[in-house]
């Protein structure tokens, strides 16, 4: 901020304005204000008067503070991760205050003399600028770092680019760019024009304020001046930017001194040029965007008036109020990021807040507030000596080298072990005994997963829920890596799982959620467009794998891979860093709701864009019409959104929606069905300020929504985000629970009420009307797993809860506008202190999907948690205890909907994607050309061979720990990604002549290329410089996918690993790898540069490896086993060659010879027809 235009007696301290800097306050200013303590430090803030209404969307003031008495404030800022408001004063001290009540968080000093100039709060700190210092502490005041710079130097503003880069500026010329991390200083970029006061950015430009009333715009890499605003003669006061907005505030030199400027100047940033200034009725000094509603501008003169007005439009008197400050000039002004909450500092050491809602919030999502721990002494927690657990260590006691009372001597003590709990004597009456064993039927009388605890089975029996299969699940690694991680002890069914090891992993329960949605698998495997990261395609080709597996578990890198890239994602906040996902530091149910929300406005855009001339070459016709897209027609509601002003004015605007969030209301004691609340949600009514252009200004609004149409799949986002919601829940279920005990036995059930154990078995025997086996499984339950929907003739919406069996027709209803929707998943938070949380997935699995896996039709519930995946009761899928099971997201489907739409899947994949493509690089040439792409004679029909190779690049590194005994255990395996894939041809005149080696371009970060073992160097990936035929993952991936469809067989050394990390699922019968066919069971793997030298004696993979040479030695292996073992043969005579090859290679350290020390064994062995191996063809490269 420029000081330029302050009073200039103020950075002098003149008496008349600060007669004796005590620390008392003139009451004459204003006598609402507290006394203060002697040290001159309110502990609370100064209320407002009570007369004071805040009104909804208006600012009014609602609480002042004091910082330092007599010292004026210098800076005051939000704090962007926290409910906190920072303040800075001229004497170098630091206050921050808590929540809108103002209280006193943390108050330190910063700098011993300089004024503390510009406030910036980052994760784990803030930032203080002062004028030859930057330094870093704590929320608390410990200092992180302290940077000095020169004493030239006359800093005034910093900027942060992004979570580790800072810019830091003053009246020097030149601006430091500053590594937050090693705290250095990384560039130091020279201005033409000194003096920067005030620092913005945008997604084009850093603005940059100059104390001569110019405002510079730069580029975000190279700082260079793009553009020059000349704003103000004399002197800039103060600007900001938002959207295609520039406006600026200052002072005009007139009669040889400076005047302040009334007129705002306005630019256009598309155009770059000024539009018409903006006249304003105050004496502006500072000013900011307001964007709740529209573009507002909130211009703040130095006496204490603030005026709001349209960038646009013109400046209305009545839009000004007054700041009621203590000190006679308003210093420092900021915004919270929320745009709810307005700060005022003044030249008196208070900071006054002003706010639109008595309830205000500083951020929309704050994290919580470290608080120091009470004094745990005077509040000691009862204990109760009856119980055996409870811990005596809570008593604090003295050290001491004294015996203590508790030190028995050991002959008068003995061990007394907690009896064992009594059987229930219903187990003991229908035991059957076979020998020594008994068997009895389970009673129902607890919970599966429960145990007790306390009273060692005496007196009140507590139940603790474990809950084991929704923790979070983990893989093992070994030095095989996955190869011996039994995942069928997870998954004892036939569908496939997902991995969770990959970044941004959490979203699979989502993912099999949709693919058991069978119009929305249908839609997106028949989907391929020519973009190269859609992930509707991605999608489609990860439900392909999903169809293939018989219970081994997929993995969805490639969907990931392309869900990282669309930058809607990275904008929402979807993508997670690794540190994020490992601390828990993310609230998974608030994250997999936006995850929702996004995949389903994503693949609605993608498959309703044209397929004609986007469409990907050779795929088939469109799942539906090109202006139609399915997820619309599956989970699109019409909604007709009214507002209405108390003028009487009438807005209707007609939108679509695809999912639905739960509103709850303010009371929780109240009796609600989910039915209620879920019609309340969607014809949500609610009170705002909106632009009415009857009034032409802001007026509060009653907006009504009302549904249109019913869709054919609700989706509803439950937003359980706080503790508020969640005892909601949780009070609904008991009042569910108390209905259904009313209605089985007649008890009454209510809270702190205790029922003997025989009216507990009497209830829990199920009578013939009821559903469920026994009276725990009522409990925590509040969704019904059915629910109807009509629209009346008016319009009108009516839900409920449907419990019913056929006909669910009333005499009254309308077969075309009453909906039964079934309840098909749920998606839930589990909450774990300890790892963070996982989300698992109830699912609804259907006939067809059981008929296609097992061969039965019938329906079953399924819980899915990564890899682990087995069937549970429909009632678990609806029981929520809040304390460690949070619902997130719940997915309704109509009865009948897949026969509304088309559930054919045509491949759409064909013969044409093997044919010759471009390469992306633009220095390939075809004179470097590696293969002969398939001519169309030579199309592979089943049965065919094809030698297969791929190469590797490492994109994050292993993460491994040493154990105590000197082993390694790997934590998180090294991130790989395909870099080249080679496929030769298995047969025919040109047998090992390769037709696809493709280079596959990256937009990753590469930390390894693994140039010794892949061959590939730095450029080999990179479009501008490569001279590879480098292509698309996508385009190379429908080459191989194709092949497997028509059914070739796959040859190669290895081929397991290429193709996970390819991402592909390939029969077992289309595999033939070479580690396999040369090996001897619980015997080492041999590689393939080791049976190369063997049995072809061959020198391969000398300095590099080479995938072209892998692949044809691959086929000359497979060539040589049917040499060596043909059908028929006898197989102890391979036998005999393979404890040969193992002797040899045990001799040799399994390390190929030097040239000329030895030679190959391959003519010595006996073989089992005459030694001719077929030869390949002549490589038509050179060199090969």
């Amino acid at each position: 901020m420029n000081f330029e235009g302050l009073n200039p007696s103020l950075a002098e301290f003149a008496p008349p304005l600060h007669p004796a800097l005590e620390p008392v306050l003139d009451p004459h200013l204003n006598p609402n204000l507290v006394e203060l303590d002697p040290e001159g430090v309110s502990l609370e803030g100064l209320p407002v008067p009570e007369s004071v209404h805040l009104m909804e969307g208006m600012y009014s003031e609602l609480h002042t503070a004091v910082s330092e008495v007599g010292v004026p404030v210098a800076a005051s800022h939000f704090d962007l991760h926290e409910e906190m408001l920072w303040v800075g004063n001229h004497g170098g001290h630091a206050t921050s205050f808590f929540g809108p009540t103002l209280e006193r968080y943390s108050s330190f000093q910063v700098n011993s003399s300089d004024d503390i100039r510009q406030i910036q709060s980052l994760e784990n700190g803030v930032l203080f600028l002062t004028k030859t210092n930057l330094k870093y502490m704590s929320r608390g005041g410990l200092i992180i770092f302290d940077y000095l710079m020169d004493e030239s130097e006359d800093m005034h503003s910093l900027l942060l680019t992004d979570n580790n880069t800072l810019l830091v500026a003053g009246l020097q010329n030149h601006v430091l760019e500053m590594d937050l991390n090693t705290v250095q200083e990384t560039q130091k970029y020279t201005v033409e024009v000194p003096g920067i006061t005030i620092m913005r950015q945008s997604n084009r430009f850093f603005f940059c304020g100059h104390t001569s009333g110019k405002v510079s715009l730069r580029d975000l890499r190279t700082f260079t001046a793009e553009h020059e605003f000349d704003a103000h003669s004399g002197s800039l006061s103060d600007f900001d930017v938002h959207g295609n907005l520039l406006v600026t505030c200052g002072f005009s030199s007139r009669m040889n001194g400076l005047a302040c400027d009334r007129f705002l100047k306005v630019y256009d940033l598309r155009m770059m040029r000024a539009t018409t200034p903006l006249q304003v009725h105050i004496d502006p000094f500072f000013l900011r965007f307001i964007p709740t509603y529209t573009s507002r501008l909130a211009i703040i003169s130095q006496t204490g008036q603030c005026q709001f007005c349209e960038p646009t439009g013109l400046a209305n008197p009545a839009d000004i109020f007054h700041v009621n400050t203590v000190g006679p000039l308003i210093m420092t002004f900021d915004v919270s990021a929320s745009k709810q909450a307005l700060a005022f500092g003044d030249s008196e050491g208070c900071v006054h807040l002003w706010a639109d809602s008595p309830e205000v919030t500083f951020n929309a999502y704050s994290r919580e507030t470290d608080f120091a721990l009470p004094c745990m002494v005077d509040t000691l927690p009862h204990l109760d000596w009856n119980q055996d657990l409870v811990p005596l260590s809570l008593i604090p006691v003295p050290l001491t080298s004294d015996a203590l009372l508790s030190d028995w001597p050991a002959a008068n003590s003995a061990p007394a072990p907690r009896r064992a709990p009594p059987v229930d004597p219903e187990i003991l009456r229908t035991m059957k005994k076979v020998g020594f064993i008994g068997y009895a039927p389970n009673p129902r009388t607890k919970l599966r997963n429960q145990v007790p605890t306390g009273g060692g089975g005496f007196g009140r029996v507590e139940l603790c829920s474990l809950g084991r299969d929704m923790l979070k699940v983990t893989i093992k690694y070994s030095k095989l890596g996955l190869e011996d991680f039994d995942f069928k002890h997870y998954n004892k069914t036939l569908f496939a799982g997902l991995e969770p090891h990959i970044p941004n992993a959490y979203c699979n329960c989502m993912i099999q959620v949709l693919y058991f949605l069978e119009p929305v698998r249908c839609l997106v495997q028949n989907h391929l467009c020519q973009k190269e990261f859609c992930l509707g395609c991605e999608l489609g080709l990860l439900f392909h794998m999903l169809d293939l597996s018989r219970g081994d578990p997929c993995q969805g890198s490639n969907f990931l891979r392309a869900f990282r890239t669309i930058p809607e994602a990275s904008a929402l906040g979807l993508i997670l860093a690794d540190s994020d996902e490992a601390t828990g530091k993310v609230n998974l149910g608030r994250l997999i709701q936006s995850w929702n929300r996004f995949i389903l406005t994503q693949l609605h855009q993608e498959t309703q864009e044209q397929e004609g001339p986007q469409a990907y070459r050779g795929a088939g016709g469109s799942f539906g019409s090109s202006g139609d897209s399915v997820i619309g027609q599956l989970f699109s509601c019409e909604m007709e959104n009214c507002s209405m002003c108390r003028c009487g004015k009438e807005t209707v605007r007609v939108s679509s929606t695809l999912l639905f969030t739960l509103s709850y209301p303010d009371s929780t004691a109240k009796d609600y069905e989910f039915a209620q609340i879920l019609k309340r949600s969607i014809c949500l009514e609610q009170n705002t300020q909106a632009w009415c252009e009857n009034c032409e200004k802001y007026q509060p609004t009653v907006q009504t929504r009302n549904i249109r149409c019913l869709p054919d799949v609700l989706v509803i986002n439950c937003e359980v985000n706080s503790s508020k919601e969640a005892d909601f829940w949780k009070t609904q279920a008991e009042y569910s629970f108390q209905k259904a005990m009313m209605k089985r036995g007649g008890f009454d059930i209510t809270k702190g009420k205790e029922i003997s154990l025989g009216d507990w078995k009497d209830l829990g025997s199920p009578d013939t009307g009821h559903s469920y086996p026994s009276v725990e499984e009522l409990k925590n339950i509040w969704i019904p797993h059915a629910i109807k929907m009509r629209l009346t003739k008016s319009k009108e919406l009516d839900v409920s809860n449907w419990m019913t069996e056929p006909p669910w027709l009333g005499p009254t209803d309308d077969p075309e506008s009453v909906y039964i929707y079934d309840l098909m998943a749920t998606v839930v938070h589990i909450l774990d202190s300890r790892t963070g949380g996982s989300l698992v997935g109830h699912i609804k699995v259907g006939e067809t999907y059981h008929q296609r896996k097992e061969g039965v039709t019938h329906q079953q519930w399924y819980l899915f948690n990564d890899f682990l995946i087995e069937p549970v009761d429909k009632c678990e899928a609806v029981q929520f205890d809040m304390s460690w099971k949070v619902p997130a997201i719940l997915y309704y489907a109509r009865r009948n909907l897949n026969a509304k739409y088309n559930l054919v899947i045509k491949n759409p994949i064909e013969a044409s994607v093997l044919l010759a493509e471009a390469s992306l690089a633009r220095k390939q040439r075809k004179c470097h050309a590696t293969f002969i792409p398939l001519m169309l004679n030579e199309m592979p029909q089943a049965g065919d061979l094809v030698g297969l190779d791929a190469e590797f690049v490492t994109l994050n590194e292993e993460e491994a720990e040493l154990r105590s005994d000197g082993t390694k255990s790997t934590i998180k395996p090294s991130q790989m990604s395909v870099a080249r894939i080679t496929c030769v041809r298995g047969q025919g005149p040109n047998e090992g002549v390769p037709f696809i080696d493709d280079y596959i371009s990256t937009q990753e970060q590469v930390v390894d290329y693994l140039t010794q073992y892949s061959g590939i160097k730095p450029g080999d990936l990179d479009a501008k410089i490569s001279s590879k035929h480098l292509t698309t993952l996508k385009s190379t991936y429908l080459k191989l996918r194709f092949l497997i469809d028509v059914g070739v067989k796959f040859v190669g050394h290895g081929l397991q690993k290429d193709f996970r990390v390819i991402n592909l699922m390939v029969p077992k019968d289309q595999v033939i790898d070479t580690v396999y066919l040369f090996h001897i069971p619980r015997k080492r793997m041999i590689s393939l540069r080791f049976l190369a030298w063997y049995f072809l004696d061959l020198k391969i993979q000398g300095e590099t490896h080479d995938s072209i040479e892998d692949a044809r030695t691959a086929l000359q292996l497979y060539r040589k086993y049917l040499e060596l073992s043909p059908q028929g043969g006898e197989p102890e005579e391979f036998r005999k060659v393979l404890k040969g090859l193992y002797e040899k290679g045990r001799k040799l350290d399994w390390k190929v010879p030097e040239p000329d020390s030895q030679s190959s064994p391959k003519r010595k062995m006996p073989l089992l027809s005459p030694p001719c191996v077929p030869s390949c063809a002549p490589c038509p490269f050179s060199p090969c």
